[in-house]
């Protein structure tokens, strides 16, 4: 017996049951296409009842019981997203990586490379980055038919990727290059999903390097993806340009034509019942707020955001909205509340293991946090830009440029209010050094006493510094690693969670 697409090939006659549960996911596959998850669901209810439990594969072959985990799988992680269900990501990456690795041992190369495209996005809604990235790259070293639907996802998504970790110019390397191969596919869905993606990159390099022609071809890129994606009947993703339409008109201060979009987009998901979207809007209508200076009612509304979000297993749109929560907070005034926002976006992209997200939110500590002591912005400082080392975003080169000459200005009243410190551990007279060795001298001695103190412990020392565990140990093993000795030996948190089989 072999698989040929989602239709079984016997020389005997076909099982009812296996036409039965392959008609069901064909069904499946279709409607979920469309954007309708509930519905796609129901159509396989015969054979899984429960959305947090594994598909009835009793009496099933091994092909087809690949094809079930794989349509279960996908659904899991579209409705996890849809209804903020915790654990879903985790679940449907094991129902899918079961059915990717039973595909690949009978060598059903499409299949395989579906499945391995679906794991990526469940990495991906995880703000594991790079997960996602091997996972898609892997499927276009083995994948060599360029014209096939499976190759252009795992572009269409490796770009995704790419954009979600500030790699802009990698990220449109893409689209340029896949943009011929998407021009002569048949699939509305897809085409639609290319053009929203395609449009957002060019309106996010537009916008930060101030270049009109690439914002104007993003508004081509969204019309056209409004017209696939109609074509389609794929409501749900028509919402998403609209949000990111919202999001390019409130970047250019067109607020009534942002507020529009936002609204009809919140009609939308309201109607879809997608709470996870839902909150993505919120989130971009609380920036919109906050680009009007109206920082109560963003702070209202990205309240809101968090509140949804803090209910799924999505931690990369979490941590947005935690930082765009934090930030409106500190545009209020209230420093207390901001710094703990602040710091749990930065807790939450270490947990996701997405080091852009945590750069973003120690440099809005840094932008916004102007309350606190000079030197613990200059260990978020530190911390950004070590985080954000490979970001191809040059708004974020501007804004640490910014926060460096603000930093550097705080700092020669701090060094002059603790001269005695800092000359009694640089031990030389301060006009033989450098301003930026004596700070780094001085920070090596409050580290040094505070391992010491803590018996090498990392995580106590940086508590009585007034830092987090991450930030010590990114300033250890960066600009401090003649410290390392000092402090306890390093226990690994976590194992690579690619799964083979």
């Amino acid at each position: 017996m072999k698989l040929e697409g989602t239709r079984v090939v016997q020389s005997g006659p076909v099982l009812a049951l296996e036409q039965e549960v392959l008609g069901l996911c064909r069904r499946s596959k279709e409607l979920a296409e469309a954007g309708d998850y509930d519905a796609a669901r129901n159509a396989l209810m015969p054979f899984w009842l429960d959305l947090r439990e594994p598909p009835v594969l009793d009496g099933l072959s091994t092909l087809t019981s690949a094809e079930l985990l794989l349509r279960v799988g996908s659904l899991t992680g579209w409705l996890g997203r849809s209804r903020q269900i915790d654990g879903a990501q985790e679940m449907a990456k094991n129902l899918i990586s079961e059915s990717a690795a039973i595909f690949e041992i009978n060598g059903v190369s499409e299949k395989w490379a579906e499945a391995e495209i679906e794991l990526a996005i469940c990495y991906w809604r995880e703000g594991g980055h790079d997960e996602a990235r091997v996972v898609l790259k892997e499927v276009l070293s083995k994948f060599a038919i360029k014209e096939s639907e499976q190759y252009l996802r795992a572009l269409l998504n490796l770009a995704l990727v790419e954009r979600s970790s500030l790699r802009y110019q990698e990220a449109l390397r893409i689209h340029r290059e896949a943009a011929p191969l998407f021009q002569h596919s048949a699939n509305h869905a897809l085409q639609g999903k290319f053009h929203n993606q395609y449009a957002t990159t060019l309106k996010n390099v537009g916008l930060e390097r101030g270049l009109e022609e690439y914002v104007d071809q993003a508004l081509v890129e969204y019309a056209a993806a409004s017209f696939h994606l109609e074509r389609a009947g794929h409501t749900r993703f028509q919402g998403a340009v609209e949000n990111n339409l919202a999001n390019l008109f409130a970047r250019i201060g067109k607020f009534e034509e942002a507020h529009k979009y936002l609204d009809r987009a919140s009609r939308t998901f309201s109607l879809l019942k997608d709470r996870g979207s839902l909150a993505q809007v919120n989130d971009s209508r609380a920036k919109a707020f906050m680009a009007q200076e109206r920082y109560v009612e963003a702070e209202r509304i990205a309240r809101a955001s968090v509140h949804s979000l803090e209910k799924g297993d999505e931690l990369s749109l979490l941590g947005e909205a935690l930082i765009t929560h934090g930030v409106a907070l500190a545009r209020t005034g209230d420093f207390v509340h901001a710094r703990q926002r602040l710091q749990k976006a930065l807790d939450v992209s270490f947990k996701a293991g997405s080091p852009e997200s945590g750069g973003l939110a120690a440099l809005c500590m840094v932008e916004e946090l102007t309350n606190l002591p000079v030197q613990e912005r200059i260990n978020h400082f530190h911390e950004a830009e070590t985080l954000l080392v490979h970001s191809q975003n040059p708004g974020i080169e501007d804004r640490l440029n910014r926060s460096a000459r603000l930093l550097l200005r705080d700092q020669k009243d701090w060094i002059t209010t603790s001269a005695r410190d800092v000359v009694a551990i640089a031990d030389e007279s301060t006009s033989a050094a450098s301003l930026e060795q004596h700070v780094l001298r001085y920070e090596a001695g409050l580290i040094k006493r505070a391992l010491e103190d803590s018996g090498g412990s990392v995580t106590r020392a940086a508590r009585s510094l007034g830092t987090t565990h991450q930030g010590l140990a990114f300033i250890l093993n960066g600009r401090q690693k003649d410290l390392l000795s000092s402090r306890t030996p390093v226990r690994r948190r976590r194992r690579s969670i690619i799964r083979r089989g």
